[in-house]
């Protein structure tokens, strides 16, 4: 089957993320709101999420149809038993050319040796605040940042790459923007800012919580002066800046007033194994069935490859037009299929 499978949109597949749980030990307002996943919430029984050899076999029927990069989210996803076994595995097979992860970092110093030796490049870590009070607040578990700030050094330290994420709340961490450029522009990560997004169905989104690309951009220009620079590959959903006579960066990632639809080519696996062909779908294609009824790989990529071939999600460019219409729609919640 051909490699260059594209969607109704003329998009190729060349990303997937694959959800390995469910659980977190954050509580995050924007992802995992603690009065929605309170201590009898019902996450998924280790039963009903897709074992490492189902994982990796999608994986492979995934690489035959064209998909190069994967990354690994949840959930936590340090919180799935064995994870570097996993990654070993996935790293193994033909034409993964980049796995990475993305975490809360509050268990990754422990994990982070044998991460990048079982073959894991690059980690992304979420944190929306160096203030400790306000950091302990909106993770809902009163976490520290300097968890957070020792897994990030013992990523870099064990030879990873490491970027930090940034969810952006008007109101809520807006006055931390400038503390932490100035912070990860001197640690030498690269900081990228996200718009609040609509993810899911709890996390009370509302626009006027949204602090744009262009504000974030402006703030920071006015201290550290930035350039724009070109995207590194096709798909790239972060907008790139450089901070004037360096190499050091940042990216914003733009997907409420600047949506990057037309050149997704992301694919998603939540964690009880669902394919998604969006953040914001509301629909999943069940793999998890068929693969533990024994269908067979021909079988198989056929079907991802119909459920591709027919995508023509575009969700971001039409909230623009759409916002409070789209509002209501039911959609899977982030943390089945990260972020």
């Amino acid at each position: 089957m051909d490699k260059n499978i594209a969607d109704a949109l003329g998009r190729p597949l060349r990303d997937l993320r694959i959800s390995v749980t469910d659980k977190c030990n954050f509580r995050c307002q924007y992802c995992m709101p603690a009065e929605i996943f309170g201590p009898d919430y019902a996450f998924l029984p280790q039963n009903k999420l897709l074992t490492f050899e189902e994982l990796v076999r999608v994986t492979k029927v995934f690489t035959s149809l064209g998909v190069e990069k994967i990354r690994i989210t949840g959930g936590e996803p340090l919180l799935r038993k064995n994870l570097p076994q996993l990654i070993q595995m996935i790293s193994e097979v033909d034409g993964v050319k980049d796995i990475a992860m993305t975490t809360n970092g509050s268990l990754l110093a422990e994990h982070a040796a044998a991460l990048r030796d079982s073959g894991l490049q690059r980690v992304t870590v979420s944190l929306d605040s160096l203030d400790d009070e306000r950091f302990g607040k909106m993770n809902g578990r009163g976490y520290a940042v300097q968890t957070v700030l020792d897994g990030i050094e013992a990523a870099a330290k064990a030879g990873m790459t490491v970027k930090i994420n940034m969810v952006v709340q008007r109101g809520v961490n807006d006055q931390d923007i400038l503390p932490m450029a100035r912070y990860f522009r001197e640690q030498g990560h690269i900081l990228r800012f996200i718009e609040f997004m609509d993810v899911g169905n709890s996390n009370g989104w509302k626009l006027d919580q949204v602090v744009s690309g262009k504000e974030i951009v402006e703030m920071i220009n006015a201290e550290m002066p930035l350039e724009p620079i070109e995207a590194n590959y096709f798909g790239e959903v972060a907008s790139r800046y450089r901070y004037k006579g360096t190499n050091q960066e940042i990216g914003l990632i733009t997907s409420v007033t600047h949506a990057f639809c037309s050149t997704c080519t992301r694919s998603r696996l939540s964690a009880e194994g669902k394919l998604y062909t969006c953040l914001f779908a509301s629909q999943g294609e069940d793999l998890r069935a068929p693969l533990r009824e024994g269908i067979g790989d021909d079988e198989l990529r056929a079907l991802i490859a119909a459920v591709w071939s027919v995508r023509d999600d575009r969700y971001s460019e039409e909230r623009l037009k759409h916002t409070e219409e789209l509002q209501k729609r039911k959609k899977v919640e982030m943390s089945h299929i990260g972020g």
